[in-house]
């Protein structure tokens, strides 16, 4: 005698970070139901459970990148209280800790072709700018100084596995500490 077993839904969540992987191997056209569902080892038909339609899912993507890849970071109420470098500092920690710019290269392809991700694109980058010149501002730099720096910090943490592909120095903290004090050495201003 067979044993009937039921087997666990699968979350939006888990949908989503289906199509993540998806974008960051193949591009967002690689995201596709059936695809996913495969990847998933489900049946296609959970997938309707969570999302009308690939349209939605996409839409579902952006806001989650939206919010675990930026809104987290700017919200985290733990280091809120920290001093400017401080804050500076656990930020660019948590962004390499957790791989928080895994998906900038894709999500700017994405951008390129889709108004919706473009738009989504464009808030996401402001939000992060205003939240990184505050910090700089915190700091004591202003003008055309402050926003160089904040420009740069952006550059680093949004495009420096990409730009830098190799490096000379030790990965991880290392790195972190060497940009860090770059960017809040005073004796530059």
């Amino acid at each position: 005698m067979s044993k009937l077993t039921k087997k666990k839904r699968t979350s939006k969540y888990e949908w989503v970070e289906a199509a993540l992987v998806v974008l960051e191997r193949e591009g967002v056209d690689g995201i596709k139901i059936d695809r996913l569902a495969r990847n998933l080892k489900i049946a296609k038909s959970g997938f309707y459970w969570h999302f009308q339609n690939r349209a939605k899912l996409l839409k579902e993507v952006l806001s989650y990148w939206r919010t675990e890849y930026t809104e987290v970071v700017i919200n985290n109420g733990k280091q809120l209280d920290l001093p400017p470098e401080e804050l500076l500092y656990a930020v660019m920690k948590m962004i390499e800790e957790h791989a928080l710019d895994r998906y900038e290269t894709h999500m700017k392809a994405w951008a390129g072709h889709d108004p919706e991700a473009a738009a989504v694109m464009a808030d996401v980058y402001q939000q992060r700018f205003e939240f990184i010149r505050s910090i700089f501002s915190d700091m004591g730099f202003s003008g055309c100084d402050l926003d160089m720096r904040t420009r740069l910090w952006l550059c680093y943490a949004m495009n420096g596995k990409s730009m830098l592909l190799e490096n000379s120095c030790d990965e991880g903290e290392d790195l972190i500490k060497i940009r860090h004090v770059i960017l809040t050495n005073k004796a530059g201003s």
